[in-house]
């Protein structure tokens, strides 16, 4: 992954980073709250020696140098904290009066600085001006050589003792700075290593490179589409139904040699939104002026008559086996020019009655009915039957949810399809997410509603207003070699019956 790729990841899961600052500032202000404040006081001294001339005064300094880092060590002795205990009880022992005192030497100069902390602001005063006397006599008691009045060295007190008025710890502002900083770096790392373990596709080019096949669109994420699912009323206004519009200008100009009039439509797992994008591109195709026919091919669980609101007690399977005519089956929705064959029947060997010779003439027999024909089929990974009905149709649409879907799961089923020899027309990404600027650009170049049609608008023909004359669809019986076992069952039936068909009239 590049740079651009991470910082793609990065403001895709923004919220994760939004998140992690919010935590860094929260455990930085806890840890503000929570810790004792601290103050210090600081006391400086100059070290310097008695010396005669110039050369005397540079060998002097050189010693001093020398003496002064030994001085540094000497403030935070034992020796020095006891003194301090003793002449002047302030409720600490030797050891934490000595653990409250540090030393720093000054570069390159004979500045020595005592600085004590503490938490309270009183003591600390009191401790650092005994320091101050202290470290100043036990300096020249060391320094004295036997017999002398005056040590070699003197140590002055030039600064100090002096109080912070604020505590210096905590220190807000840097605490929630270095926080929130810290939380930053968690969220982009986390975004990042999420990016790299993420097997799910998120983005039409991985899909288009998994699938070897044209992306036809994109299918943004839609809230209302979870009450709302098909493209009508206000919804036929929204984005989705604008890319769903694309998807069958795309659709409808994919190959112009060799047309695709019969279409399956199946993804690689269920809950990846198939029968919703069946239904959803039959309407728009329908209102564009095609004669469509919708078919719910996924014996195992139907969902188009559902979606749509019409009778599934009797349908596909029903007529596989010989029960009903289609034209007895096939209903009309809205007023458009959409008809829908649904399911039916839960049979008990669906991927049987979809590879039987019946289901390939009946599908023969539609494409010469209607402009388009839509399949819905049931799930590749999951059983076989969308293979089994993709091999007599035009080609397959493959619908692919966004981040649900694993890339190695888009590849299985690419693979099961390769295996058959169907034809893939293209992919879907279903449920994916736009940038905001294109939904933007849509809102304001979209046409309004338009006024509805007068009453006096003759409504679409019902399936059995249509005629269907005899001698188009021919023999749609149950036939399989490798099912003669079954044919004593009342499902199965041979390949005698017939059920006729012709060309809807538009």
């Amino acid at each position: 992954m590049d740079l651009r790729t991470h910082l793609s990841v990065v403001r895709q899961r923004w919220w994760l980073v939004l998140a992690t600052v919010m935590v860094g500032l929260g455990a930085a202000g806890l840890v503000t709250v929570r810790t004792e404040p601290l103050y210090t006081s600081s006391v400086t001294f100059f070290v310097t020696t008695q010396s005669q001339g110039v050369t005397d005064a540079y060998q002097g300094g050189l010693f001093l140098q020398q003496r002064v880092k030994s001085y540094a060590d000497l403030l935070t002795s034992d020796r020095l904290a006891q003194s301090v205990v003793a002449d002047q009880p302030v409720g600490l022992t030797a050891d934490e009066v000595r653990g409250r005192i540090s030393a720093r030497v000054e570069a390159n100069t004979v500045l020595l600085r005592a600085t004590v902390t503490d938490s309270d602001q009183a003591r600390s005063l009191r401790l650092t001006e005994a320091v101050a006397a202290h470290f100043v006599a036990l300096v020249q008691r060391l320094e004295t050589p036997p017999g002398a009045q005056e040590p070699p060295v003197k140590i002055e007190t030039v600064s100090g003792p002096r109080v912070s008025a604020d505590p210096v710890s905590p220190r807000p502002g840097r605490n929630l700075a270095v926080g929130g900083l810290l939380g930053l770096l968690l969220g982009i790392a986390l975004c990042v290593l999420r990016g790299l373990i993420d097997t799910t596709v998120r983005d039409g080019a991985t899909l288009q490179q998994l699938t070897g096949s044209p992306l036809l669109g994109q299918i943004p994420w839609d809230v209302e589409a979870l009450s709302s699912p098909l493209i009508v009323g206000t919804a036929s206004q929204s984005a989705r139904a604008e890319a769903l519009r694309k998807l069958r200008t795309n659709l409808r100009f994919v190959d112009v040699h060799e047309s695709a009039r019969v279409i399956a439509v199946t993804s690689s797992v269920q809950g990846e939104g198939k029968s919703t994008l069946s239904c959803n591109l039959a309407i728009s195709l329908a209102e564009a002026g095609w004669q469509v026919l919708l078919v719910d091919a996924d014996l195992r669980r139907p969902k188009i008559a559902q979606y749509l609101g019409l009778e599934s007690g009797i349908g596909l399977t029903d007529v596989l086996i010989g029960e009903v005519d289609v034209a007895d089956v096939v209903q009309p929705w809205g007023d458009k020019s959409l008809l829908v064959l649904p399911g039916g029947s839960m049979p008990p060997n669906p991927s049987e009655l979809l590879g039987s010779k019946g289901m390939a003439d009946l599908l023969r027999a539609l494409r010469e009915s209607a402009d388009i024909v839509i399949v819905d089929t049931a799930p590749l990974l999951a059983v076989t039957d969308a293979a089994v009905v993709a091999v007599q149709t035009d080609g397959v649409l493959l619908a692919t949810r966004h981040g649900k879907t694993t890339r190695a799961q888009v590849a299985t089923a690419t693979e099961a399809l390769e295996a058959v020899s169907a034809r893939v027309l293209g992919c879907v990404l279903n449920m994916a997410k736009v940038a905001r600027s294109d939904n933007y650009q849509y809102e304001m170049y979209r046409t309004m509603v338009s006024a509805p049609p007068p009453a006096s608008s003759p409504p679409a023909p019902s399936a059995q207003e249509i005629d269907w004359p005899a001698g188009q669809l021919g023999s749609v019986g149950y036939v399989d070699d490798d099912l003669t076992s079954r044919r004593d069952d009342p499902r199965v039936i041979d390949s005698t019956p017939t059920q006729e068909l012709t060309r809807i009239p538009r």
